[in-house]
């Protein structure tokens, strides 16, 4: 028997406790100060706040997102390596980090990341009951008539793998994995900062 075609997923510890704590402060102080964030969430209906639309410059305007991407650059880098890809000539680039912030219902619906070749979260906040990170079989659109999985089935060979997401670690994945964010049934926010990087060729 042979495994074949494997959808890498990787987690990692990011950073430290006190990185953490500073990112969530940071975090709060864009979802208050961030005005077109804010509208571009109330317009689009976004159960939360996210500087998806609104910040494209987070690690030049905070100190704690320029360090958070220094440790990101080499979590995506060992990543590349793990996929086997040939990087002669190529280099990552971070090309998009934006926060979010999900309180009690917040979700966000399946979705894939199109133009980037890893995507990934750092969590910042999650409670107890926060959503977790669905990940779904990028060939279930050609599985037809296979027929369903039995109760104990392992997870490399389930439709759907649930992530239970933990505060200071990183997921990485290649972006054309289709994932979501389940709803947040905590009081709290589940706090995270997303990310997706592109290949460049090296000058």
């Amino acid at each position: 028997m042979r495994h074949l075609f494997a959808s890498l997923i990787d987690e990692t510890p990011v950073g430290d406790e006190a990185l953490r704590a500073s990112l969530e402060r940071a975090i709060w102080v864009l979802s208050d100060d961030d005005t077109a964030g804010n509208d571009w969430c109330e317009a689009e209906g976004y159960p939360g706040y996210t500087s998806y639309a609104s910040l494209d410059d987070l690690p030049q305007r905070f100190p704690e997102f320029a360090a958070l991407k220094k440790l990101l650059d080499k979590a995506a880098a060992a990543f590349a390596k793990a996929l086997h890809w040939d990087m002669d000539g190529l280099a990552l680039e971070l090309d998009a980090l934006w926060v979010n912030v999900l309180g009690e219902g917040g979700h966000h619906t399946g979705h894939i990341h199109p133009g980037s070749v890893i995507s990934g979260t750092y969590y910042v906040c999650v409670p107890d009951g926060a959503g977790r990170l669905k990940f779904e079989d990028p060939r279930l659109p050609m599985l037809m008539a296979a027929p369903q999985l039995l109760e104990d089935a392992p997870e490399a060979a389930r439709r759907f793998v649930y992530v239970t997401p933990a505060e200071g670690h990183c997921l990485l994945w290649e972006s054309w994995l289709r994932h979501e964010v389940m709803p947040n049934a905590a009081e709290e926010a589940r706090i995270s900062v997303s990310f997706n990087y592109a290949v460049r060729r090296r000058p």
